[in-house]
């Protein structure tokens, strides 16, 4: 979907497709065919907008050519569907059962986190509507903060640095300009908004920002207003934002029954609880198992669906996405052109033991109605061109 914030800028929505298992390109097409063009069609919508996921061999095997692009963005075309943005985050894949695990890696400073970067910006290049100029692709922070060291800070630095030339490089020879957002999460190098505007302060932004995730925001408790001020006053651009809940509990002892639904071992849901200082563990099997003293709320990573909230006594952490919302499009000028709902555990959520088709189908389009509900009621337009 495609809408206009009233300053001009053209604001392009996603649904990021990691909710969908697909690690080869005839399971990449088959996607398409199977889940996307159905949302669009349930949405009443002439165009749906796709983040792709790419396994680091699709990537590469598109990456070197440019004909499998040209035939993946004619059949893009043909559906009603765009790509402007790509989830690299994960290296493997989201469905892998060590997802937990396997997610923190490869960090920046490994050569495969290099190449995998490199081939995303080039297929996303070649991926970009003919009316659509620049794209965006999202990482990890740095690395899991349990294996970080000044020695690998220096090298992802160094490696940040060689994928800016390549990016500008890529312009250059395509005129399409893409831009890497790292994206702060817990128990990453960079967990807070906050820390990565310090971060990347002096990285050029014409190649480098913020994936803005407000799923990750909440867990951190952290003040939207306050991150996109530290963002500004830092120069970091948001190269894009993805909305998501958070799952909340205001009394997790009273919780505990509900919130052990959500432990499995597919996912990590890192745990925070409020207090004079916020404590935190890896995984709410963790927190559950004494690892917080559930004296304050504890708010964990779980992206919950933005049209629902999960049954009482949890709740959704819907005041910090209105407050995000309102701090990137409720101003005179939009933050971010580049918006991804990515409820990935949306079956999860749902108390699916396996995706239904039909019902994540269902779930999908509506997380997007209520986000077009939500970016009308800020003031933008749906529809139009690019120009």
């Amino acid at each position: 979907m495609r809408f206009r914030h009233p300053d001009g800028t053209p604001v392009h929505v996603a649904y990021c497709t990691n909710v969908y298992a697909a690690t080869d390109l005839p399971g990449i097409v088959a996607q398409l065919t199977d889940y996307c063009v159905p949302v669009r069609k349930e949405l009443g919508s002439d165009l749906l907008g796709v983040g792709l996921w790419l396994a680091p061999v699709v990537a590469e095997q598109l990456a070197q050519s440019p004909a499998a692009v040209d035939v993946l963005r004619g059949r893009l075309a043909d559906e009603g569907l765009e790509v402007v943005t790509l989830d690299a985050f994960p290296y493997s894949g989201e469905h892998d059962e060590t997802r937990a695990h396997s997610t923190r890696g490869p960090a920046w400073g490994d050569a495969r986190r290099y190449l995998y970067t490199v081939d995303c910006a080039r297929v996303l290049a070649g991926l970009l509507p003919d009316d659509v100029v620049h794209g965006s692709v999202s990482t990890l922070p740095f690395g899991w903060r349990k294996r970080w060291s000044p020695t690998a800070q220096e090298m992802a630095e160094a490696m940040l640095g060689s994928v800016g030339t390549r990016l500008a490089e890529l312009a250059d020879r395509t005129g399409r300009h893409i831009r890497i957002g790292l994206e702060p999460e817990p128990g990453y190098v960079l967990e807070s908004v906050e820390e990565a505007a310090a971060a990347l302060r002096g990285l050029d932004p014409a190649h480098f920002g913020v994936c803005l995730d407000t799923c990750h925001l909440a867990v951190g408790f952290e003040d939207p207003h306050r991150a996109l001020a530290a963002l500004a006053e830092a120069g970091v651009p948001v190269v894009k934002m993805q909305a998501a809940y958070a799952l909340q509990a205001e009394d997790p002892w009273r919780a505990r029954r509900a919130l052990r639904r959500y432990v499995e071992p597919g996912y990590l849901h890192q745990t925070r609880e409020a207090g004079p200082a916020t404590l935190g563990v890896d995984d709410l099997s963790e927190a559950l198992a004494g690892g917080l003293p559930a004296r304050g709320p504890w708010r964990v990573h779980c992206h919950v669906p933005l049209h629902s909230d999960p049954p009482p006594p949890l709740s959704a952490t819907r005041d910090v996405l209105a407050d995000a919302l309102d701090g990137v499009f409720g101003g005179s000028a939009a933050l971010t052109d580049h918006v991804e709902v990515e409820a990935y555990t949306w079956p999860v959520a749902q108390g699916m033991r396996t995706p239904d088709r039909d019902r994540v189908v269902a779930g999908v389009a509506a997380e997007l109605d209520w986000l077009r509900g939500a970016l009308l009621a800020r003031g933008l337009v749906e529809g139009g061109p690019v120009f």
